[in-house]
């Protein structure tokens, strides 16, 4: 993998991992690193789902993904803060 797919993956992660925290109500007690792990993780699911779905590839912005990895990462998020929340 090159240095650009690394950090574009860094940066959808971002993202994806931010938006994933904002779906959820309250406040998220995990660290930045957690959401951006969560947020890898949700995109690169997401985009497996999507192309298994048939929906990964369209002209314009791909939603129907989009919304399937925001889901994953609030998926991931929820569980994350409940592991946590246990200790």
């Amino acid at each position: 993998m090159e240095i650009s797919g690394i950090i574009s993956a860094i940066v959808i992660g971002i993202v994806i991992g931010v938006l994933g925290r904002l779906v959820l109500p309250g406040r998220q007690r995990i660290g930045v690193l957690w959401t951006i792990g969560v947020g890898i993780l949700a995109a690169l699911v997401g985009t497996a789902i999507a192309a298994a779905l048939g929906v990964a590839d369209s002209d314009g912005i791909d939603w129907i993904e989009l919304l399937i990895q925001i889901g994953l990462a609030a998926v991931g998020v929820a569980a994350l803060e409940r592991l946590k929340g246990r200790r």
